[in-house]
């Protein structure tokens, strides 16, 4: 079941999510027993451990051993917890910021953010069931977004951030998909290409050369040599290659008019 984010109240959650910014230290009064860090750290560890579902705030509340409503005094429900678990996540994948050292090529930091954004997606797989179309506005939200933006300079800013949409919506949809498949692997025991090699019956009974004939090509051809996970490797690869090839072309050809003086970096 997809559940979304971006539902809850922004005079709610935005000062939850940037609650490390401007910190204020209470001068007086007993210390609390909690902090919200370890609240959203408590219900990653459930979410990981036995998916989304499982993180509620009584799940959470019995990792950290303290009772339900205890919770509630710092975070006021499950939905905000969700967007501070999401946020936390996005925010791990530790995106290099301004100034920080990062690869020299801009292709080259393109492929650090798809490679770290798969891996998240592999470690955290309850991410799938939770959808950013309304995104958790926190640091670890704009981090990615300044980030992609960052590596396209060379883009005139017309079409600037259309490209990283589009880089961000390709590298995302094949994250989630790895990590529905890390989901699948794990509740149900078996990988992809066992769950093909028990379905081989098909291709001998029920496959019809003469109704799908640019299959049957391809299969004799040896197209359909490599597993689909291996598949699906190459097509992220493929895909990414010529959507970066696209902008490298785009680039150039707006240095060549005159749009942008830079090339990309």
């Amino acid at each position: 079941m997809t559940e979304y984010s971006g539902a809850t109240d922004p005079d709610r959650i935005l000062p939850l999510l940037w609650r490390h910014k401007n910190v204020r230290k209470a001068t007086t009064g007993r210390p609390p027993r909690l902090t919200v860090d370890q609240v959203v750290a408590a219900g990653i560890t459930v979410a990981d451990e036995d998916g989304l579902a499982a993180a509620s705030m009584a799940q959470v509340a019995t990792r950290l051993g303290v009772a339900t409503m205890t919770l509630y005094t710092y975070v006021p429900s499950r939905a905000e917890l969700v967007e501070l678990m999401v946020d936390e996540v996005l925010g791990s994948r530790r995106l290099p910021g301004p100034g920080e050292e990062r690869p020299a090529h801009w292709r080259e930091q393109i492929h650090l953010y798809a490679d770290r954004t798969i891996a998240m997606y592999r470690e955290h797989p309850w991410l799938c069931q939770v959808s950013r179309i309304r995104p958790p506005l926190g640091p670890g939200t704009l981090r990615e977004s300044e980030y992609v933006l960052s590596t396209l300079g060379g883009l005139p800013v017309s079409s600037r951030n259309t490209a990283a949409v589009t880089i961000t919506m390709f590298v995302t949809a094949a994250a989630r998909q790895e990590g529905e498949n890390a989901q699948l692997r794990r509740t149900s025991g078996e990988s992809n290409d066992s769950w093909w090699s028990r379905r081989g019956r098909l291709w001998e009974d029920w496959f019809d050369v003469e109704q799908h004939p640019a299959m049957t090509d391809l299969w004799n051809a040896g197209g359909f040599d490599k597993g689909p996970d291996e598949q699906a490797v190459d097509a992220f690869a493929y895909g990414l290659g010529l959507l970066l090839d696209g902008i490298e072309r785009q680039a150039q050809s707006s240095e060549t008019t005159g749009l942008r003086s830079s090339p990309m970096p």
